[in-house]
C-alpha cells in the first residue's frame, strides 16, 4: 500500500480515534486502581488509553492467538500426534525510557483476563545481560544495553525451551538497584499460554558478537509469533529519560546499596546535565544504531505523543 507521500509502505496507519473503533465489544477489565499498580516511574496510563489503544490491541492479539492454536491443530492432524503445548510469544521492543515496561505489564494484565489464555508470563531481557564482572572484563560497561552486552546464546536457549513446551524454564533475574544480575536467582516460567518478551534489542538480526565470524542460524526473533515496537520522537524520549533520572535520584539512588548512590547529592542542574550526557553518549547511540533500525520488523508500531499517550498505530500489512 502507499503512504501519504505516495511511496510504498508495509504499514497501514491508524489515528487514535480510528484505532479505537476496532475495539468492537471487547470488555474493559481493568480499573483505575489496577492501572496505578502497573505504572512505572513517570509513566502514566489512563483508562482512556486502555479503552482506545490497549483493548483493540488485545482483541487483535487474541485473534492471532486463536488462529495460531488452530494452526497447531492442523500440524497435529498432519503428524498424527499431539505436538504439545507451545506458548504464543509476543515481543515488545523500543528505546530506554519509552515506557516499554509499563506497556508490557498493562498488556499482560489485559491478555490474562481473556478466557482463551489466562496464563500470561512476562520476562524482560535485562536478565540476559552479562554480569557486570563479564562486561568489565570485556570493556563493555559503557555499552550496557547494546546487543553485544547480552548473552544471546542463553536467550535463545530460554526461548527454545519455552517453545518446546518444557514444564518449567528459568530466566536470570536482574536487579536495577544493584545494576547487575542476581547470582543464583531465577524467574521460573511454567508453560504459559502467552509469553511477553520485552527488551531493547529483541528484534535485532545478524551478527551481534564481534567475535563471531558469521550470522547465527537461529536468532531470538525466530521464536516470536507477534512483535510490537513502542516508538516516540527522540526529543520526547530524552525528556522522559531525564525526568526519570531525577525521580530515581530522589528515591532509589538514596539507597546506599544502589549502584548509582554516588549521584544522590547532585543539584537539579547537575543531575539534568549528567542525565543528558548519559542519554546522548550511550542510550541515543544505541537507539539510532541498533534499536530504531529494527522498528520496521514489528507487526505493530505504537507512536507515543509527548504526554505518553499513543497517538498513532501502524499495523503491518505484509
Amino acid at each position: 500500500m502507499n503512504d501519504e507521500s505516495g511511496e510504498f509502505s508495509a504499514y497501514a496507519r491508524f489515528a487514535r480515534e480510528e484505532w479505537a473503533k476496532l475495539r468492537s465489544s471487547t470488555p474493559l477489565t481493568l480499573s483505575q486502581g489496577d492501572l496505578t499498580a502497573l505504572q512505572g516511574i513517570n509513566e502514566q496510563v489512563s483508562l482512556d488509553d486502555v479503552v482506545k489503544i490497549y483493548l483493540p490491541l488485545s482483541r487483535l492479539l487474541n485473534l492471532h492467538f486463536r488462529s495460531a492454536r488452530s494452526l497447531d491443530g492442523v500440524k497435529d492432524e498432519f503428524l498424527g500426534r499431539l505436538v504439545g503445548h507451545r506458548p504464543y510469544v509476543i515481543a515488545i521492543a523500543g528505546s530506554v525510557a519509552v515506557g516499554k515496561s509499563t506497556f508490557a505489564r498493562t498488556l499482560q494484565a489485559l491478555l490474562s483476563r481473556w478466557p482463551d489464555h489466562p496464563r500470561v508470563a512476562l520476562v524482560t531481557t535485562d536478565g540476559f545481560l552479562y554480569p557486570n564482572a563479564v562486561l568489565e572484563e570485556r570493556g563493555l560497561m559503557q555499552r550496557k544495553g547494546f546487543p553485544e552486552s547480552y548473552d544471546r546464546h542463553r536467550m535463545v536457549q530460554f526461548l527454545a525451551a519455552i517453545k518446546a513446551g518444557e514444564l518449567e524454564v528459568g530466566a536470570p533475574v536482574y536487579a536495577h538497584a544493584a545494576y547487575d544480575i542476581l547470582p543464583g536467582q531465577m524467574q521460573m516460567v511454567s508453560q504459559p499460554d502467552i509469553l511477553i518478551f520485552e527488551g531493547l534489542n529483541v528484534l535485532q538480526t545478524g551478527v551481534v558478537d564481534p567475535g563471531r565470524a558469521h550470522t547465527p542460524s537461529i536468532i531470538v526473533s525466530d521464536f516470536f509469533d507477534f512483535s510490537l515496537y513502542v516508538d516516540a520522537d527522540e526529543a520526547d524520549i530524552e525528556a522522559w529519560y531525564v525526568k526519570r533520572f531525577r525521580a530515581l535520584q530522589r528515591t532509589v539512588f538514596q539507597n546506599p546499596a544502589s549502584y548509582f548512590h554516588h549521584y544522590r547529592e547532585l543539584s537539579e542542574s547537575e543531575a539534568h546535565e549528567v542525565a543528558r550526557g548519559i542519554w546522548r553518549q550511550i542510550n541515543l547511540v544505541n537507539l539510532r544504531e541498533n534499536i530504531q533500525p529494527t522498528r520496521e520488523r514489528a507487526n505493530v508500531v505504537l507512536r507515543k505523543r509527548r504526554d505518553h499517550t499513543v497517538g498513532e498505530i501502524w499495523l503491518r500489512q505484509i
